[in-house]
């Protein structure tokens, strides 16, 4: 079989039950729950963070995020506009990289959010073309940052271009897609949404672009049904790109794989999972997995295997036929194998630290263990999602396990540096509305 073209389309700040596929509420996501039933779904799949940047660091390098400086930052924010070391080192290789130097190409179309040029940009890791964002937040009209800069690029090169923005993302997608039809070499594509992240603007809401404009950027209110119209409008994009393959014949070789950063912000639904983005809970990690690829995947696949961010990142390498480059080898595993057989199960221990309220946790197996604030919790997840009984003190022994085997974890790691920075302005899932 010829070698799949890849697309990786990323949302911001979805909650892990606002697709329908998973359990939603709300009819605002057709196109992705059709992909899930004529493919696989994840009901354990995590991501590396529980904040937009490290993810991504993990997400574009296959390896844990601690790794880096830069993903010490929870989040990148527009302080660091300017910074040589906050960003992804351009020396370092990258999904895009690794699959452009085995002979694919390479686009970036949505939020990069991992440093500024002009020492960091996608363009600069493995990308060869790019249109989006840099940073995190972005205006869906003005396509401004929360500083008020003008943050919409193609290239490195300013962009000034009328529209909402995810409609821009999703035109941009398909434009690609048909330019990419009938070239000898296959594609991989990062679609990277900034939907559903806030501000929460729904398409026929360009009234309040100046309202936005004239006052603080991350206080603006938006409510549940304006933020589910935000998801509803990624999904009929998703559909267009879908419309393109199967357009240019292309359906049947293309690896699909959906997600989210992190879990959900003020109005994403999450249940029966508790807490959100800044979490180490289950309502901040976990998050919606779906990869659809009707040439290698059956319909209909559901999978409890335990994965996060970076062994997705292992497995679209796996499928392009691409290596990890010598000195930089990959934390992800591949899911290749359970892509090809639902049935397909393997041990997987999930590590994740945080500045943020001195948080850890591990995830192994059925239980998980959980420091918050200097105390320490212990969960049955397959009995308990919602993180309600904590078993530290009728379980000592196997507390002091997992917490050793996180500890020893987490000496493999680089230590957080002291001068790392908790960007809680960025998180707004508490603060009251105006």
């Amino acid at each position: 079989m010829n070698r799949p073209n890849i697309i990786f389309i990323v949302a911001d700040d979805l909650g892990y039950a606002d697709l329908g596929c998973y359990g939603g509420r709300a009819p605002v996501s057709p196109v992705l729950d059709r992909l899930a039933a004529n493919g696989i779904r994840f009901t354990q799949g995590y991501s590396n963070s529980p904040v937009c940047s490290p993810t991504r660091f993990a997400m574009v390098t296959g390896r844990y995020q601690y790794r880096l400086r830069g993903a010490a930052e929870e989040p990148i924010n527009s302080k660091s506009r300017g910074s040589t070391t906050l960003g992804l080192p351009t020396v370092h290789p990258t999904l895009p990289s690794l699959l452009r130097d085995s002979g694919y190409r390479t686009a970036l179309i949505g939020k990069w959010h991992l440093g500024f040029p002009p020492a960091f940009g996608p363009l600069r890791s493995g990308y060869q073309e790019f249109f989006g964002s840099m940073s995190g937040g972005v205006d869906y009209f003005t396509h401004c940052a929360a500083t008020g800069e003008h943050d919409l690029w193609s290239g490195e090169d300013e962009c000034r271009q009328d529209g909402y923005l995810t409609d821009l993302l999703s035109q941009r997608a398909v434009d690609y897609v048909d330019r990419m039809a009938g070239q000898p070499a296959p594609f991989f594509l990062s679609l990277h949404y900034t939907a559903p992240h806030w501000p929460w603007e729904a398409r026929d809401d360009v009234s309040l672009a100046q309202e936005v404009k004239d006052n603080l950027f991350h206080l603006h209110g938006g409510n549940v049904h304006r933020y589910r119209r935000m998801i509803h409008h990624m999904d009929e994009g998703i559909g267009q790109l879908v419309t393109a393959l199967e357009r240019n014949r292309q359906a049947d070789n293309t690896l699909l794989v959906f997600t989210s950063d992190n879990g959900g912000e003020r109005f994403s639904d999450s249940w029966p999972l508790v807490g959100g983005k800044m979490d180490l809970t289950e309502g901040g990690i976990r998050v919606p997995w779906i990869a659809h690829w009707p040439a290698s995947i059956a319909a209909g696949g559901l999978s409890e295997q335990h994965c996060m961010t970076m062994d997705w990142s292992a497995t679209m390498l796996d499928a392009g036929g691409a290596k990890a480059a010598p000195g930089y080898p990959l934390d992800g595993v591949s899911l290749l194998p359970v892509l090809r057989d639902c049935g397909h199960r393997f041990d997987r221990p999930l590590h994740w630290r945080m500045n943020h309220r001195g948080q850890r946790a591990l995830r192994d197996g059925d239980w998980k263990y959980l420091r918050v604030d200097g105390i320490d919790y212990l969960f049955d997840i397959a009995a308990d999602e919602r993180e309600r009984a904590n078993h530290a003190s009728r379980q000592p022994g196997r507390l002091s396990a997992m917490r050793q085997a996180w500890e020893a974890w987490n000496a493999s790691m680089p230590p957080i540096p002291d001068d790392a920075t908790i960007s809680l302005g960025f998180s707004v899932r508490d603060m009251p509305q105006r």
